[in-house]
C-alpha cells in the first residue's frame, strides 16, 4: 500500500466559529491535527481547505495545503477534489481521511485503521471504541457501529446509527470518524447521490454500505476527542497540556 493522508478543513462551523483557527497553547487547532497526522507516519500529509488563512497557517508551519472549492457538501468531497490535484499520476492507492477536529488522536489509531486495507476485500477501514459511559449509549451525537466480529478486535460493519444498537446485552461500539479509503472506493463514492439511510441518519458512511462497499472496523482503546463546541475545546487544551 502507498497511503496519502488528507485533512479536510473548512473555516466555518456552526457550534464553534472558525474552529480550525481555535488556539490551543499558542497554535491553531489545525496545526495540532496536522502534527498528529505526521506522527502516524503513513505517508505525505496534505490539508485540503476552502480558506486562505488555514492554508497560510499550515504552510507557515512547514506543511502542505491545497485550496479547494468552497461549495463542497462534505469533507469526503473535498479530499476527492484534492486527491486529483496532488496525485494525478495515481501513485497513492490508499487515502486516509484524517478529520480536522481530532487534535488528540494517537498515531497508532491511524496506523491500525490503514492496516485494515491489507485485506483486498475491504473498501473502507475505520476505528471504533467500546462505549463505557452509560449516557453515551443513548446520545445521538455518539455514532454506534453495529458489526459482526470476524476476529479479536476486528469487525465487519453492518450498520451505523445514532440510536442505541444493537438491542440486548453486550458491548456497544462508538464509531470514530477516521477513514482509510481504497482509492477506487473513494472515487466511486463521491459519484453516488446521497442515499436514503444516509439522509435519514445524517451519516455519510451509510451511502457506502447501501452501495455494497465493505467497511471493516478495528477496536482501539484510545478515543480521540472530537472538538465541536467551546467545552470540547477546553477539554482539548487540558489533554494537550499533559
Amino acid at each position: 500500500m502507498n497511503p496519502i493522508v488528507l485533512i479536510p478543513s473548512r473555516l466555518h462551523a456552526t457550534r464553534l466559529p472558525e474552529k480550525p483557527l481555535a488556539d490551543i497553547h499558542g497554535q491553531p487547532m489545525i496545526v495540532h491535527v496536522w502534527r498528529r497526522a505526521l506522527e502516524a507516519d503513513l505517508g505525505p500529509v496534505v490539508v485540503a481547505t476552502d480558506h486562505a488563512s488555514i492554508a497560510a497557517i499550515i504552510r507557515a508551519a512547514g506543511g502542505t495545503a491545497v485550496m479547494t472549492r468552497a461549495d463542497h457538501g462534505s469533507g469526503t468531497d473535498r479530499i476527492a477534489e484534492v486527491l486529483g490535484l496532488v496525485d494525478p499520476e495515481l501513485r497513492h492507492d490508499v487515502i486516509v481521511n484524517f478529520q480536522g477536529d481530532l487534535p488528540t488522536i494517537a498515531p497508532h489509531v491511524s496506523r491500525l485503521t490503514a492496516a485494515l486495507l491489507r485485506d483486498p476485500e475491504v473498501s473502507i477501514g475505520t476505528p471504533v471504541a467500546r462505549i463505557i459511559e452509560p449516557e453515551e449509549a443513548d446520545a445521538p451525537s455518539v455514532v454506534k457501529m453495529v458489526g459482526a466480529e470476524r476476529s479479536a478486535g476486528r469487525f465487519r460493519a453492518l450498520y451505523f446509527t445514532r440510536s442505541r444498537a444493537p438491542w440486548g446485552e453486550g458491548p456497544l461500539y462508538h464509531h470514530i470518524g477516521l477513514y482509510a479509503w481504497r482509492r477506487d472506493a473513494l472515487e466511486s463514492f463521491v459519484r453516488l447521490p446521497p442515499s436514503p439511510l444516509e439522509q435519514r441518519e445524517k451519516l455519510e458512511q451509510l451511502r457506502a454500505l447501501e452501495a455494497g462497499m465493505r467497511i471493516d472496523a478495528v477496536l482501539v482503546e484510545d478515543v480521540p476527542l472530537g472538538v465541536d463546541t467551546p467545552a470540547d475545546l477546553e477539554k482539548a487544551r487540558m489533554l494537550l497540556r499533559s
